[in-house]
């Protein structure tokens, strides 16, 4: 009894120190992205010839304000302000922000970048948790309603301008965890958790489509996994596409995928597509720092219909500057929420911090 207990005990130290890890890459990846924006800021700053102009850039890019008002006679104030205005001041899309678009803009390669939301809930409660699917820690284990889930999604522009195209490759992962925190009887295990790397090529789109400005087309290859033995293993190989539109402060994503062919007794879940189809539709509107994200993905069958939604909800927290942390709630109805579970109809609200919205 008391081996098993300080088996109990390791275990959950363990958990526990992996999320303080996880939080704690999150953070460091949140504020190197930040450093490394600003260092190339600094220098597009630092390219500015006009001495008057240069100062101002860097003033404006720290936050300092002039002291003491003054009219050069030799610089009129409309030169200044068009001459000084370092070239991230000017109001950049949201698409354009995300896939480095703007030419005039670019940050440079290899630079750590999110990609999805990089987020923790704390209280991810489903309403109907999957029973069907044993935890690992013991034939009589059951995952509890609440658990927490958090995301790790970054992505890098490994090659630009390909043949001297609007062309770009890049590559991308994704880790997504579902953790039973709050289940102490079974040593609060991870029940699962979806890897997901990715490689992109990235096509830069200038068109106009029902009043909606075409960004970026980009096509890729995507595996997912959980990283189990069976029964228990999740896996699909999929060609991957996305279509970026964007509107004011509105921005339309359409995903579509393609499931690899594998062999029939290396399937892990050849019925997979009939659960989650072959793409989704993501709106997302941005409004003085809030998010609404609004997915819905449906395998369009008229008999046997499957499908989902999620809304998202990202929103400042009085208690931090900046935007680097917010408040997040969650909102997903329907199958596919995870590998283990894609078969399994899941009702589940989240809340919790969200450390990047895009």
């Amino acid at each position: 009894m008391i081996i098993l207990k300080q088996k109990i005990f390791n275990e959950t130290t363990s958990a526990c120190a992996a999320f303080f890890v996880i939080i704690f890459i999150l953070i460091l990846f949140s504020s190197s992205t930040s450093a490394g924006e600003n260092t190339d800021r600094l220098a597009l700053c630092a390219k500015i010839d006009n001495d008057a102009a240069r100062l101002q850039c860097f003033d404006t890019l720290t936050g300092r304000k002039k002291s003491v008002p003054e009219a050069s006679p030799a610089i009129t104030t409309s030169g200044l302000v068009d001459s000084a205005a370092p070239p991230h001041t000017e109001r950049l899309s949201i698409l354009t922000q995300q896939w480095d678009l703007d030419k005039a803009h670019r940050k440079r390669t290899f630079l750590l970048r999110s990609y999805r939301p990089n987020y923790f809930l704390p209280v991810a409660y489903n309403s109907s948790p999957n029973n069907d699917e044993q935890l690992d820690v013991g034939s009589a284990a059951r995952a509890q309603h609440n658990e927490a889930k958090f995301q790790l999604s970054f992505k890098l522009k490994a090659w630009e301008d390909i043949f001297n195209q609007d062309i770009d490759l890049w590559i991308a992962y994704t880790q997504l965890s579902y953790w039973q925190l709050y289940n102490s009887a079974f040593s609060s295990p991870f029940r699962d958790t979806n890897y997901e790397p990715e490689l992109l090529i990235n096509f830069r789109t200038n068109y106009e489509l029902l009043g909606f400005h075409g960004r970026f087309i980009n096509v890729g290859v995507n595996h997912q996994s959980n990283g189990r033995s069976q029964p228990l293993s999740r896996s699909w190989n999929r060609i991957v596409a996305n279509v970026g539109w964007e509107r004011n402060n509105f921005t339309l994503l359409w995903k579509v995928w393609y499931k690899m062919p594998e062999d029939e007794d290396k399937d892990d879940n050849p019925d997979i597509t009939k659960y989650m189809g072959y793409g989704e539709l993501w709106g997302t509107y941005y409004w003085n720092k809030h998010k609404v994200a609004l997915m819905f993905r449906n395998n369009l069958r008229s008999g046997n219909n499957f499908g989902a939604v999620q809304l998202d909800w990202s929103f400042p927290l009085p208690l931090f500057k900046g935007d680097w942390l917010k408040g997040y709630i969650q909102y997903f109805n329907g199958y596919g929420e995870s590998l283990l579970d894609y078969y399994q109809s899941i009702n589940r609200i989240s809340a919790g911090i969200m450390l990047t919205d895009w």
